[in-house]
């Protein structure tokens, strides 16, 4: 009798067991008709926390599966602002369908995060030059173009991203094929960052009196106040109006910049090689392929809409048009997001083409010096226009040189 009476509970117990087992296990199992649940997210619905599931309307007549449950209640966690009462329900439910939202759950958020994995931003820009040379017939330029900058999160501290340009010649009704500008993989940890690949290139802190491109190769930055970057590649000189050519230099260098309060200062040191450089008006024996360039520079804000900017470079290999530098005082600042915000600046130059060798500006050109004023206007928001002017002269031959420019750019 006893043994008997072991072994029903024994059976009892096994069957138990199995079937609340199943049921946690099998989220498609229905959800009992007399189930407090239903109750629960009823209040919600009639709340306006909930709208049920499918066709958003919820069947209180019917049953559904843990399943269906389940998405009800990853949809009522989600939503912020909800009342006391509400949010009570919502943790009591969430304790109820544990097992069914951490399978959902999981799956849920891995196709949330792989739809927010690829980022696109980019612009599309009407720009108009009208570039002239003394004793030269002026030149004007129509030009469109579309921008696109996606950005594809690898994880949490990595990131892929790159930048493609397609381009309209509007006077000859010409369109350049979609260009991949740059690529490259970029780490972002505490105070340290690392590109590896085709990576901007670019000289904020001198106004891009230096570089304003991309380069191939590795860049590592750290530091907090005095943050340090080194990089490594190579940087093509095609685009560079005195040398013109298919080559892509050495370069190394490293930078130290350095920000306390309303001051930030910049130093830096570059190293290149090219057989470009190997050309008259470049050393005197035309026989040097290197450059060493140093640089200093140094901003200061005297309150919260006026600035002022200094750059000192020279190249101790080049024989001749190896100093540049920057002066600009600048005034506020359009705003991409603020409409009406605007900015203002006006700017000496003299930039040496054998220094600011990837120097490539919208006011200033190649080894030229002058005057520059620019200023910027948000007409609405993600929509800014831009105009500068240059007056100066050619380094070459001392002959007057100016340019007006005209751009309008609508951001996405």
């Amino acid at each position: 009798m006893k043994k008997t009476l072991v072994s029903a509970l024994t059976t009892a117990l096994v069957v138990g067991a199995a079937s609340t087992t199943f049921a946690a296990a099998n989220p498609f199992a229905d959800v009992p008709a007399d189930h407090w649940a239903y109750d629960a997210v009823s209040q919600l619905a009639a709340d306006g926390v909930i709208e049920g599931y499918g066709d958003n309307n919820f069947k209180g007549d019917k049953n559904i599966t843990r399943y269906e449950m389940a998405q009800m209640v990853a949809k009522a966690m989600a939503k912020n602002n909800v009342s006391g009462n509400d949010k009570a329900i919502i943790d009591k439910l969430a304790a109820e369908f544990s097992d069914e939202l951490n399978n959902l759950g999981v799956r849920v958020a891995n196709l949330e995060k792989n739809a927010d994995k690829v980022k696109w931003n980019g612009e599309a820009r009407y720009t108009y030059t009208s570039t002239r040379h003394e004793d030269a017939k002026r030149a004007n330029k129509d030009e469109l173009r579309l921008r696109l900058e996606p950005s594809a999160e690898v994880n949490a501290n990595w990131h892929v991203k790159a930048r493609l340009d397609a381009n309209n010649d509007m006077a000859k009704d010409t369109t350049d094929n979609v260009k991949l500008a740059r690529i490259w993989a970029q780490g972002d940890y505490d105070n340290f960052q690392v590109q590896l690949g085709k990576y901007p290139h670019a000289t904020a802190y001198d106004s891009y009196l230096m570089f304003n491109d991309q380069m191939s190769g590795a860049k590592v930055t750290f530091g907090n106040k005095l943050k340090t970057s080194v990089e490594a590649g190579r940087l093509n000189l095609k685009g560079d109006a005195r040398y013109g050519v298919d080559e892509a230099a050495d370069l190394q260098g490293v930078t130290f910049n350095y920000g306390l309060g309303k001051a930030n200062g910049t130093a830096a040191y570059y190293h290149m090689q090219a057989d470009a450089f190997k050309t008259t008006g470049y050393s005197k024996k035309g026989t040097d392929e290197n450059a060493d360039i140093w640089e200093v520079a140094g901003t200061y804000k005297f309150d919260k809409n006026v600035s002022l900017l200094g750059a000192y470079a020279e190249n101790t290999k080049a024989d001749v048009y190896e100093k540049a530098g920057v002066a600009q005082l600048n005034y506020k600042g359009a705003q991409k997001a603020n409409k009406g915000s605007w900015g203002a600046y006006v700017a000496y130059r003299h930039q040496g083409g054998n220094v600011a060798i990837g120097c490539v500006n919208d006011g200033a050109g190649f080894n030229q010096k002058g005057w520059e004023f620019g200023t910027q206007y948000t007409l609405m928001k993600n929509v800014q226009a831009k105009a500068i002017y240059f007056d100066g002269k050619d380094l070459a031959n001392d002959k007057d040189a100016s340019k007006l420019f005209g751009r309008v750019e609508f951001f996405f």
